[in-house]
């Protein structure tokens, strides 16, 4: 088995995009987390996957709702995927958001929002992956930011 070091560097070299994975869990305190674990499943019905660390908040706010939002950030996002990415008490504040379906929280000016209900969910290792049906898109002009090599980039054209 490789080491975490050799497992971190080798999938470094695969280039994402970054998401923001908004949630509200059972009491309605609302949750995010940056994800660059993120994928299509299936165009029909149309799927989509996230995979979380099971020692976030937001990992526990997932396991008690049936809904959740994945926004695809733009390239003048990064303060948000850092913002989202850190442990701050409340990563909402100062960050444009809006109420979609189930009262889930919409990050503004998104590349897109996918307002998504879960229909399933699967244990691995330290992470879970969740699996949404895409309910509602919102779709926004702009160019994707990117996270490459511990970095993050953007398309030069």
């Amino acid at each position: 088995m490789i080491s975490k070091d050799e497992f971190r560097r080798a999938l470094g070299r695969f280039a994402s995009g970054v998401t923001v994975v908004t949630a509200r869990d059972a009491s309605g305190k609302l949750h995010g987390i940056t994800v660059s674990a993120f994928c299509s499943v299936s165009l029909e019905p149309p799927l989509i996957l996230v995979c979380i660390d099971k020692n976030t908040d937001s990992h526990y706010a997932l396991t008690q709702t049936d809904s959740f939002v994945v926004n695809i950030l733009r390239e003048d996002q990064q303060y948000i995927s850092d913002r989202f990415a850190s442990y701050l008490p409340d990563k909402f504040e100062a960050v444009g958001y809006n109420l979609g379906i189930n009262d889930l929280p919409i990050l503004e000016d998104a590349l897109a929002n996918l307002e998504c209900r879960r229909v399933n969910s699967h244990e691995n290792g330290d992470h879970t992956i969740f699996v949404g049906q895409i309910e509602r898109a919102t779709i926004n002009d702009g160019k994707p930011l990117i996270y490459w090599q511990s970095n993050y980039r953007n398309l030069r054209n």
